[in-house]
Formats: structure tokens, sequence, C-alpha cells
């Protein structure tokens, strides 16, 4: 198992500094192993509890900020906890997960780790968290503003209807109307049609 010096190494690229302790003593605690992914649009990070011979596996994409990780990262631990305490008897986002979950979250807001505008969002999300942090605007809008080096991308809410605009992925689309919570829009090259999160970060394409 990796040495607890190389762990808090890698973690000082992810985590606010304070934070790096809590994560090291899971990690150890639980012998979960962390894996960086990616950009995944669906998604931050997921858990897989242990099969097959492996272990407790979290799953977090690599360009979240340090305060956005954080919180995927402790979503992921409460489902494992979760897992350790009901095995599989319970809903996976349901009470006890959400008890689990506040539990763990509480610390790092105690010990002010958070900006004053994350830390508000924070502890008002925390009071009935959902599945996804991406389904609290405030949360997102916050977490957003303590993003580095991406002044060109906006949320699909905050551009106009029939906009051209590309996602992280490189696919692009053109934004039509609101459908429920989501928007339609249709890819520009299958014309293939597709519901997209309001809150879906997304760069314009300036016309040639």
């Amino acid at each position: 198992m990796i040495t607890a010096d190389k762990l808090r190494e890698a973690l000082m690229k992810y985590v606010p500094a304070d934070a790096v302790e809590t994560c090291v003593d899971w990690i150890r605690t639980y012998r979960i192993s962390v894996r960086i992914k990616h950009t995944r649009a669906s998604k931050y990070g997921d858990y897989r509890a242990p099969q097959n011979g492996q272990g407790h596996i979290i799953t977090i994409n690599h360009d979240l900020n340090p305060y956005a990780f954080l919180i995927t990262f402790t979503h992921e631990v409460a489902h494992l906890t979760c897992y350790n305490k009901f095995r599989d008897r319970v809903a996976p986002h349901g009470e006890e997960w959400k008890s689990e979950f506040r539990l763990l979250l509480k610390p790092f807001l105690d010990m002010k780790i958070f900006p004053d505008n994350v830390a508000m969002a924070v502890a008002n999300y925390i009071k009935d968290p959902a599945a996804s942090s991406c389904s609290d605007v405030h949360l997102m809008k916050a977490l957003k503003q303590h993003n580095v080096g991406e002044e060109d991308w906006l949320h699909l809410e905050d551009i106009p209807y029939n906009e051209k605009f590309e996602i992280k992925s490189g696919q692009q689309f053109v934004k039509g109307e609101k459908l429920r919570k989501n928007f339609t829009c249709f890819d520009l090259k299958t014309k293939h049609k597709y519901f997209i999160h309001p809150l879906m970060e997304v760069r314009v394409i300036e016309e040639t």
C-alpha cells in the first residue's frame, strides 16, 4: 500500500491543504483505490463496492477545483461507509447515505476549509443532499467561481437560444427550448437530440 507521505504529496494537488490528513486517513483506513479519470460530463465521481477480489474503488474527474474535488470525494466515501454498514439493503442516495454524507462533510465546515460562498452553499446543500451536487444550482455556481483559467466557459442556461456551443468533450450543439429541467439541444454533426442540464459548462462557438 502507498505510504502516507506519498498519499499526502499526491492529494495536495487535488484537495485543500487542511483536508489532506482526513483524506489520507480515509484512504488508508478503508484501503481505497482512488483513480483519477478524464472529464466525464455525466458525473464527477463514482464508488464501486468490493468485487472479484478488488477492494473499494473511487473514481474522480481530474479537472475539479479543490473544493469540488473534496465534496465529490466525501460524497463517494459516504457511499463506502454506507455500504460497510448496510451492504445493498438501502437506497443508493437514501436517508442512510444522506446521514453518512453529513457526518463526513460537517467537520470540513467546522474547520472553515471552504471559502465563505462555498461554505454557505454546502451548509444549505447538506440539509437534504441530492444524488449529485450538480443538481444544486447554488452550490454549482459557488464552486464554479473558484475554477481557474475557465473564463470562456459558461453555464448552458446563460447563453441565448439557438446559440451554437461546445462542451468539454469537444462535441458541438445548438441550444433549443427548455423542457422541464433540461434544455433540448441538437448535435451539429448528427442532428441527434440531447437533453442537457442547465449547469453544463459550455463555450460559445464564434462564427467565422
